[in-house]
């Protein structure tokens, strides 16, 4: 179990920031450019840690490491086979927690990435719950690894709740992975539309998630 979680914290940020790097070298193809190396967002995290510290308000900074924290969590209760509604609910308090330290910097920026990211919540989350319910209704138990080796097809068994969870994962991907031409603001991009809200040896804290949902 251990050595599980272990896995899952070096593995996952390190998938995710490939994943990340992929996703913005497949956009500058997209616009006709070369786009940066894979290991861009490697070389990101590092040279942040190396800024100075600029927030609006600190507890900006306090939201944005529980944002971290519950994603940890919510990687370690699904991976260590843990109550499969808990990982749910683990991971709607870190989205949560992403769109309060969005809210508190007080520009109209991240008011507004904070209000799409909430919107995008709404679409996806109720649909986990009510997946994770049907989970449960086949294998009788939210156990992850109860439901794993329960050896029922759950998609024979689940026509509609697979189908319909498959539908509203779009919406949660949108918002880490976007590989259109046009560029759509996001929740994360306070800080690149105004600096000032969130920059310096705390960025990585909103960086690294990125990986984590990702992976």
């Amino acid at each position: 179990m251990l050595l599980i979680l272990l896995s899952y914290l070096v593995l996952a940020p390190i998938t995710g920031g490939l994943l990340a790097g992929l996703d913005r070298i497949i956009t500058a193809r997209m616009q006709s450019r070369i786009g940066p190396p894979i290991l861009q967002p490697f070389y990101d995290v590092g040279k942040l840690f190396l800024k100075e510290n600029l927030v609006v308000r600190k507890a900006q900074n306090l939201f944005i490491i529980f944002h971290l924290l519950f994603l940890v969590v919510t990687g370690a209760l699904f991976f260590c086979g843990g109550d499969l509604l808990l990982v749910v609910f683990a991971f709607a308090l870190a989205g949560v927690f992403f769109i309060l330290g969005a809210y508190r910097t007080s520009s109209p920026y991240a008011y507004i990435g904070a209000e799409r990211e909430l919107i995008q919540m709404m679409a996806y989350e109720p649909m986990l719950i009510i997946t994770a319910i049907g989970m449960y209704m086949v294998t009788h138990s939210f156990n992850v690894f109860d439901i794993m080796s329960s050896g029922k097809p759950l998609l024979m068994q689940l026509p509609g709740f697979l189908p319909a969870f498959c539908l509203s994962c779009p919406s949660k991907c949108a918002s880490h992975l976007l590989t259109c031409p046009c560029h759509i603001t996001r929740t994360r991009n306070w800080s690149k539309v105004s600096p000032p809200s969130f920059q310096g040896r705390h960025s990585p804290f909103w960086k690294l998630p990125i990986g984590l949902n990702l992976s």
